[in-house]
């Protein structure tokens, strides 16, 4: 605070120079705040500009001597000589000088970026003070520091808008993120992206991908890929779907090489699996090679549909191979195979139903060929589910999700309220016999039911605790799980596995009869579109699997 006494008590004491010769007071304020190893170069720099002047150069030595008296008669008082400076660079500033307001602005800067020290001449309010007065000459340097310096809670919104008015790139980022129309975002990115800021090139690359808009999007990531690796890896993904694999790599090798882990997630898939059409996976994808009826009892063969996906799919693969919780289930899983994008149509809102799902009639074939007995299908986006032996996921499913859906494959229920047509065919006495989820009751008339479910869980452990669950809340009734904890059916990112699910899970994998295999899902998709001769094929084969007729 004593320093900004010292800038004002500055100003009034030159005052009497705001007609001076503006070159000469900015001599004089270099002279102190240039350091001494470079003062003399400085001030010869400025006596030639001086002399250079011609015709009045007798008149400027005479306004250049009484300015020198003057600074003197400063330097010789009891305050600060830098604080003088400033001040004398401030009458310069507001007489038009444009150097003098940028030497304002060097110096502030320098003070902010060093965190303002307290052994520097200038502190938070005197550069608060003097950069206010360069705003009021519109100066939009001094608005976008100002900013700055006083932060988003202290600062007006002036300084940012007078900033981004002023073409500083800077404060146009910042002040297109600051807002939520999304017209002035885009407008502000695009101006502040035109003066080459790269900052602001990305955040606009960002907004068209973000909108679908990807050939907007390419020229900008072009421009900004061989200098930030988060650049490069979109522009090499942009590559890659437009067929461009060689230069694609190119830009994810640069990536990886900078340190990005999805470009090196991304150069691990494609060196590991090819796209294929579906004659390519019949003649060129690897038969996997199931093990024992008793150790596959479930054999899934996930499937992916672009770079993205097969990276996701790799990663799900890994996950459950080094899984040890789920060692001693027997449930096989195959490498992804990756299909080309035109191979399965997928939509994130399949038959108006709110979810992920696709028309997985393609591959039938190469259920023939594989032999599994379910698929995971990653798609680009949707909601994740299980229907009729086939997994929908997409690309911003966690692993945890994927153990999830797993255990719906084996028939166990939600413990989250399920919504209220689901609720109605599950949570009464009647409803739940048919389904028989293993790890979840509900209220009957004299005790639980199914009571077969409560004597399983009892048998296998006489210990378990039978706790409310939230399943049927939708409808008002009461529904049981045999733990306190929230597991993995409730919550899937935070929730647990108990021993007891395990044991319950591998039950439900040897009854067959209790699980839909993904030959349900190809006989009603075939059988819906008239193709009886397939749809009795799997048919066949869903009873094959089952034990049934």
């Amino acid at each position: 605070m004593r320093g900004l006494f010292l800038a004002v008590f500055a100003l009034l004491i030159v005052a009497g120079d705001s007609g001076r010769y503006v070159p000469q007071l900015i001599a004089n304020a270099s002279s102190v705040l240039t350091p001494s190893n470079q003062r003399s170069d400085s001030l010869q720099v400025e006596g030639e500009r001086l002399a250079s002047d011609g015709d009045n150069a007798n008149s400027e030595l005479q306004h250049s001597a009484e300015s020198s008296s003057t600074f003197e008669a400063l330097h010789n008082t009891n305050y600060d000589a830098e604080h003088d400076a400033l001040a004398l660079l401030w009458l310069a500033a507001k007489q038009g000088s444009e150097d003098a307001q940028n030497r304002l602005l060097v110096e502030f800067e320098r003070a902010h970026n060093a965190g303002f020290k307290a052994t520097d001449y200038i502190d938070e309010a005197t550069a608060t003070y003097f950069l206010e007065k360069l705003v009021n000459l519109e100066n939009a340097d001094a608005a976008w520091l100002l900013y700055q310096i006083l932060g988003e809670e202290g600062a007006s919104q002036r300084f940012m808008r007078l900033a981004a008015l002023g073409e500083v790139a800077e404060a146009q980022l910042a002040f297109a993120m600051s807002t939520d129309s999304p017209e002035k975002r885009e407008k502000w990115l695009v101006r502040a992206a035109s003066q080459n800021y790269l900052p602001a090139q990305a955040a606009l690359a960002d907004w068209y991908l973000l909108h679908g808009q990807q050939q907007l999007a390419k020229p900008l990531l072009a421009a900004t890929a061989t200098l930030d690796m988060q650049s490069a890896f979109k522009y090499a993904r942009l590559l890659w779907d437009e067929g461009e694999f060689s230069e694609a790599k190119q830009h994810f090798s640069f990536a990886a090489k900078k340190g990005h882990l999805q470009a090196e997630k991304a150069l691990e898939a494609i060196n590991l699996y090819t796209p294929y059409s579906i004659e390519q996976a019949l003649k060129q994808s690897p038969s996997f090679n199931w093990e024992s009826e008793e150790k596959c009892l479930q054999r899934i063969q996930p499937f992916a549909t672009s770079l993205a996906t097969i990276m996701r799919a790799h990663s799900l693969y890994n996950s459950f191979n080094s899984d040890k919780r789920l060692q001693n289930l027997s449930i096989c899983l195959a490498p992804p195979i990756w299909l080309k994008s035109d191979v399965l149509s997928c939509d994130p809102d399949y038959k108006n139903a709110g979810i992920l799902g696709c028309s997985i009639t393609p591959l039938a074939s190469i259920a023939k060929k594989q032999k599994f007995s379910h698929a995971v299908v990653v798609a680009e986006q949707g909601k994740a589910n299980v229907q009729n032996g086939v997994m929908y996921l997409d690309i911003s499913d966690a692993y945890s999700v994927f153990l999830h859906e797993l255990a719906h494959f084996a028939g166990f229920a939600d413990e989250y309220p399920i919504g209220k047509g689901m609720a109605n065919r599950l949570c009464d006495e009647d409803g739940i016999s048919d389904f028989a989820p293993p790890n979840l009751i509900v209220d009957s008339e004299y005790w639980y039911a199914p009571h077969e479910t409560v004597e399983n869980w009892l048998e296998i452990d006489p210990a378990t605790i039978i706790a409310r669950a939230k399943t049927c809340t939708v409808l008002g009734e009461n529904s049981y799980k045999p733990s306190r904890r929230i597991t993995f059916m409730e919550h899937h990112d935070s929730g647990v596995i108990p021993p007891l699910y395990l044991v319950l899970w591998q039950q439900q994998l040897e009854k067959q009869n209790a699980q839909r295999p993904i030959s349900m899902n190809f006989f009603q998709a075939f059988h819906n579109s008239g193709n009886q001769k397939e749809a009795a094929h799997w048919l066949a084969e869903y009873e094959a699997f089952t034990g049934g007729k």
